[in-house]
């Protein structure tokens, strides 16, 4: 458990750096993360991804559009809806921060090689609740589903695996 704990200790220290450099914190990078990688998102669906208080998120998504990294706009199909973009400024910091990470992946990958990437995979969607992680896929197909192995990807179609491999 303690490698978890440093591995993700390194994992957000690139972009807590770049972050820092703004006056952001991880809440921001969060947030600019999905509305970089699905413009058009609503507000009830960013809540709904990061489990977080619209009270919580009022505060960051304010300052990421005061500041112009974010806009929103009116849906089209229901004026409640608020749609929200990354600015130009707001993708360049998305993808500034999504480097940084997906470098660190990448080294990592490399140094273990190729043969446990599909492990690697199963085992960070073996974190994720069993109960969400067909929604997650949905989230993150797309291109980030080459990030998951299709095996993995067809697993998660299919229905996940019991702890002792059977279908449930």
């Amino acid at each position: 458990m303690e490698l978890l704990f440093f591995a993700y200790r390194d994992f957000v220290a690139d972009p807590d750096r770049i972050l820092a450099e703004y006056g952001f914190g991880r809440a921001h990078h969060r947030v600019l993360h999905f509305v970089d990688r699905h413009p058009g998102l609503t507000i009830a669906e960013l809540l709904d991804i990061l489990r977080i208080t619209k009270q919580s998120l009022n505060r960051v998504l304010k300052e990421l559009i005061e500041q112009g990294y974010i806009a929103q706009r009116t849906g089209t199909s229901d004026r409640r809806h608020r749609l929200l973009t990354c600015t130009p400024q707001g993708r360049a910091l998305a993808q500034r921060l999504a480097g940084v990470q997906g470098e660190r992946v990448r080294r990592a990958l490399a140094e273990v090689g190729p043969a446990l990437r599909e492990p690697a995979g199963r085992f960070l969607l073996a974190m994720i609740e069993p109960e969400e992680r067909a929604a997650v896929s949905r989230l993150i197909g797309g291109e980030a589903s080459a990030e998951i192995p299709a095996e993995i990807q067809a697993e998660i179609r299919a229905g996940s695996p019991s702890a002792d491999g059977a279908r449930p």
